[in-house]
């Protein structure tokens, strides 16, 4: 949330990876291999926000309006930077008395959005009177009808700059996040107070109609669900995740890991968070393979939901970057046109590159289920 949105950022992979024993989502027998060194990535500060309060033109227009509809919930708001812009959202830094505050103002109001705005609301609401074991920012005031939020800027640097980094994080970073993610699946906030944002039965169906999951994919993981159902009722396989458990919305500070964004928060298959973040290292086969032995240490029931949730987050990640690669096309200039630098790659070939990594997983991935399903 605090740190700006990034299309697709990937180096160049080769067309064929190995990867080492254990790093897929289905644990090998063989060893572990030896530890590599992980590379860090660029940008491992947090750089001070870009932007300034520009209310000039159809854009400051807006604006304007974001700032109005703040100050309406929050009158002692005083903008100061723009931290981030879209289509969908902005996000401004400002202050209320000593109090350092980010305002996020929706822009998009489309019923998908407003619902999604208003369930994080929902969530920091819920914070206030039930705390999670991880540190949150605080709500300082809220406008559902208006989708307006302003809460306190936490102090940290991002655990990344973007959706899916470029180089394998540092293993202390991996493990601050992981630790984070461990103690707040292992909250039980109070019946009621969290609904469950993904219905799987639907999902699959879905996935199924639009041509991404085959009969197979399907009829598969609708066995594991089925076993899922029955391993030890709904409250022994549920569990509550953060539900865009990115390094790009976890902020890592000296007192712990700070998680934002929380859109998506609610009850779901265990192992949804550690799906979401296995899916986004690509680029730290370590961390994958630790990530997959911490999904699966519980049994085969707690593999099969990991294994359900990795095949949708993968999924939904090759729709959402196919449609960005097609955009891209679309709205690219002639080729020559502009120069590339020697040694890099064009933003379109940056997308291309990290949606088949992705084709990759998912193909892994189904592997895996096919193996867990002749388990059963």
């Amino acid at each position: 949330m605090y740190t700006a949105s990034s299309s697709v950022s990937a180096p160049p992979r080769p067309l064929h990876r190995t990867l080492p024993a254990g790093s897929g989502p289905y644990l090998a027998p063989a060893p572990a291999q030896g530890a590599v060194r992980p590379r860090r990535w660029v940008g491992s500060t947090v750089q001070p926000p870009s932007g300034r309060i520009d209310l000039s033109g159809p854009q400051g227009a807006q604006l304007r309006k974001a700032i109005a509809s703040v100050h309406r919930i929050c009158p002692e708001f005083n903008p100061v930077q723009v931290l981030r812009r879209s289509g969908r959202s902005v996000l401004i830094v400002g202050t209320t008395g000593r109090t350092t505050a980010v305002a996020k103002c929706l822009l998009d109001h489309s019923s998908a959005w407003v619902e999604r705005f208003r369930h994080e609301i929902g969530a920091y609401r819920a914070f206030v009177r039930n705390r999670p074991p991880v540190r949150v920012p605080r709500l300082i005031a809220a406008d559902p009808d208006n989708c307006t939020l302003v809460i306190e800027r936490m102090p940290g640097r991002a655990a990344a700059l973007a959706r899916h980094p470029v180089e394998a994080p540092p293993r202390a970073d991996v493990r601050a996040a992981l630790g984070a993610i461990a103690r707040l699946n292992a909250w039980r906030p109070p019946a009621g107070t969290f609904d469950a944002p993904l219905d799987y039965g639907t999902r699959v169906a879905r996935y199924h109609e639009l041509g991404l999951f085959t009969d197979r994919d399907r009829d598969d993981l609708q066995k594991l669900l089925h076993g899922l159902a029955h391993a030890g009722g709904r409250q022994g396989m549920g569990q509550f995740c953060h539900g865009d458990a990115l390094l790009s919305n976890m902020l890592l500070s000296p007192t712990g890991p700070v998680l934002v964004d929380w859109e998506h928060a609610g009850w779901y298959l265990p192992g949804y968070d550690l799906a979401t973040l296995w899916a986004v290292l690509g680029d730290a086969p370590l961390a994958r393979r630790q990530i997959s032995q911490l999904a699966q240490q519980a049994g085969p029931a707690s593999r099969d939901a990991f294994l359900v949730n990795l095949m949708i987050v993968l999924t939904r990640e090759i729709r959402t970057y196919e449609t960005a690669v097609q955009r891209t096309i679309k709205e690219a200039p002639p080729a020559g046109s502009v120069p590339v630098p020697a040694g890099s790659v064009s933003p379109g070939e940056e997308q291309r590159l990290l949606l088949r990594r992705l084709h990759d997983d998912c193909a892994m991935a189904r592997r895996a289920v096919r193996a867990a399903v002749g388990t059963r």
